[in-house]
């Protein structure tokens, strides 16, 4: 991976993650939520959203996997067996 590539996939991160954090603060303070809670709530928000975007991505990778082996054979140049 190139310098400027890391570079890039950087900046995508905290733009994801700073997002994911304004969002998350517009509903805390929407839902009525001041003071230091407010930050409380914010943490929680964020935070909580990441780590379930975090196990979306391997859950989707085992899900693939699971319907491709389940609908295709074993060996691929088997062929199926018919009734006569």
């Amino acid at each position: 991976m190139t310098r400027s590539m890391k570079k890039i996939l950087g900046i995508l991160g905290l733009v994801l993650v700073l997002a994911i954090a304004v969002s998350s603060l517009g509903v805390a303070y929407a839902g009525g939520i001041r003071g230091i809670g407010l930050l409380g709530v914010w943490f929680f928000l964020t935070f909580g959203i990441i780590i379930v975007l975090a196990q979306v991505i391997p859950a989707g990778i085992l899900l693939v996997s699971l319907v491709g082996s389940a609908f295709t054979p074993y060996r691929r140049s088997e062929v199926p067996i018919r009734a006569v």
